[in-house]
């Protein structure tokens, strides 16, 4: 992926602009590093056009900010994501269910690459 967004990325309406710091993108986290790049792919990919994307995040805003919602521009990123994978069809509710539980229990640390039956350093 090139260091800078496509134009229709980088350039989204001021309400659902990425959030830039001396113009570089800025992630708090590595989940919304990730986030975004799966993001970017999938459009990249053919999966969806970039307009649903845009659309469906000023939505999650809109929603946000009239619920009264204190979200972060990520966790509504990750939502708008959330939501075109299983209208496309890329993930279930469940198995999206299934490996988010698993995530939270530890189950999918990036540093142990065993198996199931595998006691880490042995």
């Amino acid at each position: 992926m090139p260091d800078e967004p496509d134009s229709r990325i980088a350039h989204m309406d001021e309400a659902i602009a990425l959030p830039r710091k001396n113009g570089e993108l800025v992630f708090e986290a590595p989940w919304e590093a990730r986030a975004f790049g799966i993001a970017v792919v999938l459009n990249e990919a053919g999966v969806y056009p970039w307009r649903d994307f845009s659309q469906g995040l000023a939505s999650e805003t809109a929603a946000a900010d009239q619920g009264g919602r204190p979200t972060g521009y990520y966790e509504r990123w990750l939502e708008t994501l959330t939501n075109l994978a299983i209208a496309r069809g890329l993930v279930t509710p469940e198995e999206l269910e299934v490996r988010t539980a698993e995530y939270a229990a530890g189950l999918h640390d990036e540093h142990a690459h065993h198996g199931p039956h595998e006691t880490p350093g042995v």
